[in-house]
């Protein structure tokens, strides 16, 4: 049939089928998986790499024999198989996460709701609606949580691997996701406090990093600060209980896998500071105490969730702080100086080129872009504006501030690093490195803006 190693699959297939798993199976779902697997066999043979997205589909059988209604779903309806075996031949990422979720499969039926484009108001709102009918029962609201993130976390890839979702519309998707759960989370777990001093709680979520830049990818973790800004005698308390809440419903593990693994570590004074930050006590610590990576930070950060006031109160905070005015020598040094901390903290000693961290990467552009922001902000305050790095580059090319055209040469390989990040997390890649020579002009055309914007300053 065209198997590269068609004794090794003929093996793995009497295993499968004399297996305990199969012999303790019903009649009628042995006689599914009788019809299934010779159909997944034909599906198999006609895609990518044909022996192992076998391998996967045998996988997602197994995890799914004793669920009558999956093997039903796929012995009925001849598509759905068809698309499983184009995600289990695209990626070995998504092919663990449909196995270990296989409640996706109802998923893959509708072809116009897999690729539509989300209506995340609407989506929320019936979220919200299928939550308030389990109140009191945490374990399935975590459950229901769990798989609402499943599910369009899915349609993102199928419309990512369908070619069909641009790089940014993507980050944005996965961004809007994350928010979502977050104001949902946020919100059963003040109900689910016992001692509460107020109906609603002056709390909001702030979110840093790929979160707050809206770049968000499929299994980013979440930077996120607790902010609260209210008088009442209680208040500190019961908000560092609700922080602690927060952080359990998004890291426990259920049946249904995690939400999300949380980084707290960007609150003030770090891991040594409180879980919570009064609003007063953030202002102060960022005009007065905070340090130059820090500011930095603040280039990517917005409130995610929570009061909308303390939302707004800490939008304008970050744009003071941006806006302060800096020493150009001392700030260039000070960049130079925390670039060259996170390359001793990240060495690469392959000889692949690490997209991230490896000089000419996505960090430098990302420290370009902080320079920028944080060196010309009180001049030009639509650098402040949480824009992204793709467009706060363009921003500063037309106000002259870079060679327009470096700039949008330094645009084009940022987001051919991205893509490439992506890519190599659907492929199941610890670290997002590449040869260097397919990277070599995208590399080249950051270190140019880089030498022209920092100098050539690089150790």
């Amino acid at each position: 049939m065209g198997y590269a190693q068609a004794p090794e699959i003929c093996r793995r297939l009497s295993m499968f089928r004399h297996g305990s798993r199969y012999r303790q199976m019903p009649a009628d779902s042995q006689h599914r998986l009788d019809r299934l697997v010779p159909a997944a066999i034909a599906a198999a043979v006609t895609r990518r790499g044909p022996d192992v997205t076998l391998e996967r589909l045998l996988g997602l059988f197994e995890s799914i024999s004793r669920r009558e209604a999956y093997l039903a779903l796929l012995h009925e309806y001849p598509h759905a198989l068809d698309r499983v075996a184009d995600l289990m031949s695209a990626s070995p990422w998504v092919a663990q996460y449909i196995t270990q979720h296989p409640i996706l499969l109802d998923e893959l039926l509708d072809t116009r709701t897999l690729l539509a484009t989300p209506d995340w108001p609407a989506l929320q709102a019936a979220l919200r609606a299928g939550l308030a009918t389990a109140e009191g029962d945490t374990e399935r609201q975590m459950d229901m949580l769990r798989h609402f993130k499943n599910t369009h976390t899915l349609h993102c890839v199928a419309q990512d691997l369908a070619g069909t979702l641009p790089l940014e519309t993507l980050s944005d998707h996965l961004s809007d996701l994350a928010s979502i759960i977050l104001e949902e989370v946020l919100q059963l777990s003040w109900r689910g406090l016992k001692q509460r001093h107020r109906q609603s709680p002056l709390f909001a979520i702030v979110g840093y990093g790929k979160l707050g830049g809206k770049e968000l990818g499929y299994a980013s973790d979440l930077d996120i600060v607790f902010v609260y800004d209210d008088p009442a005698p209680e208040a500190a308390e019961n908000y560092a209980r609700l922080a602690q809440r927060i952080n359990n419903w998004l890291t426990s593990v259920t049946a249904a896998g995690i939400l999300y693994e949380t980084d707290l570590r960007l609150r003030p004074d770090g891991v040594s500071g409180l879980l919570v930050t009064p609003l007063e006590t953030m202002r102060r610590y960022q005009l007065q105490q905070a340090w130059l990576w820090e500011h930095q930070a603040l280039t990517r950060a917005r409130a995610v969730a929570g009061d909308a006031a303390i939302g707004r109160a800490f939008e304008q905070l970050r744009i003071e702080v941006l806006c302060a005015p800096r020493e150009e020598t001392k700030l260039r040094e000070g960049i130079l100086e925390m670039r060259l901390k996170m390359l001793e903290a990240h060495p690469n000693k392959s000889a692949l080129f690490d997209l991230k961290h490896d000089h000419g990467g996505i960090i430098d552009v990302e420290f370009m872009v902080q320079y920028l922001v944080l060196g010309h902000a009180r001049y030009h305050r639509e650098l402040t504006a949480n824009a992204g790095n793709l467009a706060l580059l363009k921003t500063a090319a037309d106000l002259g501030l870079i060679s327009a055209a470096l700039a949008e040469a330094a645009r084009t390989a940022y987001r051919q690093f991205r893509a490439l990040q992506h890519q190599l997390r659907l492929a199941g890649e610890r670290y997002a490195r590449v040869e260097p020579q397919g990277v070599a002009e995208a590399t080249a055309a950051v270190n140019r803006l880089w030498e022209s914007l920092l100098g050539s300053a690089k150790q």
